[in-house]
């Protein structure tokens, strides 16, 4: 007869059994609960809030989709207030700062996400990470250009062909622009996964509202009573507010074409201000551009039209912009980013584009937003955009309805494009 009540021997291996089972258990709960980790590479620089609202766009959406993933970023940039207003947004960011940081986030990170930018801007630290890690990458909203929007020249063949080949071996490339998708598929390109993703930009929620307000009221901007208007040169000036030299060849080209780049917004205040009563706010995307608008824009206007004219003579950062932006009738000018954080936040906005700009502007096609696309170097388009910025500030329910089309297409694809992180974080 076997007895019921187990041996000593019997009962000590009852419970060494017992005790291996529970600690196999609490090490699957232990790696269940550790959370996964994103290295994020952006944050290029600062003069421009196109620049800085890349990566609270990027943390945005992560919060959103990845809810309980851990961030790191690896800036270049964070200066002038923008590592503060990224921490007051996310107080659980983390930065690497040094090179004893970075071993760190080598370390610890499963996963380097190079955010949005007008490249693989951060190539070569893409490639670092691969070699000195091992573990995966991916690219989130970029360019993909033959010749950089900062160059006269076109890149080398070598030079792309090894930005092909770093690109071929992402998890995923999600392209801002579908030019820069097929001409990396055309190049041979063969990530896992290549499509259309949207610039980062678009999911920018930064907002400064107490300092756009007091600006709106200390200048007699009622909400949903003005347009916005952007001006930009062909080239950056970036010798005016950096360490740098003087590019004579950008400056002439700048100059050359100066008038031909303004006059249609010239004429497009004007039209407003005729058909309308709406006003006007001259304000900047970047550090540079504040100059530009007095000079082609307000000084062009007649005493009488300045009345209705507001030209902001310093720059601001992004939660201050958006919050502005947010409050407009649109927006129009010669930039990119501003109109992608409109639309973002539903706001109607019109892109004006030229060569020297890249492909990033054929993103407003892609979003069902061609309409409001404008190419700069075709004069059928220098002609058409006044009578298309009176529409859209004569017509604001119509506008809202084409700005709120484009961005649930943005947001549908940002819930694709995420999904895709998740999926390569397991």
């Amino acid at each position: 007869m076997i007895s019921e009540t187990p041996s000593p021997l019997t009962r000590r291996s009852a419970l060494s059994r017992l005790g291996l089972a529970l600690g196999t258990a609490l090490t699957g709960l232990e790696a269940a609960d550790t959370p996964k980790r994103i290295l994020l590479r952006s944050s290029w620089q600062t003069v421009n809030i196109g620049d800085i609202a890349h990566t609270p766009g990027v943390l945005h959406l992560i919060e959103q989709y990845l809810p309980g993933v851990e961030v790191t970023l690896w800036p270049s940039r964070i200066d002038n207030g923008v590592e503060e207003i990224l921490l007051a947004r996310f107080p659980k960011l983390k930065f690497v700062k040094g090179i004893d940081d970075l071993k760190r986030a080598f370390a610890e990170n499963d996963f380097l996400l190079h955010g949005s930018g007008a490249s693989l801007v951060a190539q070569k630290d893409v490639e670092r990470w691969a070699e000195a890690t091992g573990k995966p990458y991916g690219i989130y909203g970029i360019t993909l250009p033959r010749r950089s929007s900062a160059s006269t020249t076109d890149v080398s063949d070598g030079a792309f062909a090894k930005t092909l080949s770093i690109l071929g071996k992402a998890r995923f490339v999600f392209f801002r622009d579908s030019h820069s998708l097929e001409l990396a598929k055309s190049s041979g390109c063969t990530a896992p996964v290549m499509e259309f993703g949207p610039d980062g930009a678009f999911a920018c929620d930064l907002r400064e509202d107490e300092k756009a307000i007091a600006f709106l009221e200390a200048n007699g901007l009622e909400e949903g009573r003005f347009l916005c208007c952007i001006p930009r040169l062909r080239y950056t000036p970036y010798w005016l507010i950096k360490d740098q030299p003087k590019d004579e060849v950008k400056h002439a080209r700048n100059e050359e074409m100066k008038f031909h780049d303004h006059d249609p917004h010239l004429a497009a205040i004007r039209l407003v201000l005729e058909g309308t009563d709406l006003k006007i706010l001259l304000c900047p995307e970047d550090q540079t551009q504040m100059q530009v608008g007095k000079e082609l824009l307000y000084d062009r206007l007649t005493d009488e039209e300045k009345k209705r004219v507001v030209w902001r003579p310093n720059y601001w950062l992004t939660g201050e912009a958006v919050s502005v932006y947010a409050r407009s009738a649109g927006l129009f000018g010669n930039e990119m980013h501003s109109p992608i954080m409109c639309i973002g936040q539903g706001i109607p906005a019109i892109v004006c584009r030229w060569a020297e700009q890249t492909s990033k502007g054929y993103m407003w096609e892609d979003i069902g937003l061609g309409e409001w696309l404008f190419d700069f170097d075709r004069e059928e388009d220098l002609k058409r955009l006044p009578e298309t910025v009176l529409a859209m500030a004569a017509n604001p329910e119509k506008a809202r309805e084409t700005a709120a089309k484009g961005r649930a297409f943005v947001e549908k694809r940002q819930r694709e494009t995420m999904a895709a992180v998740k999926k390569e974080l397991g």
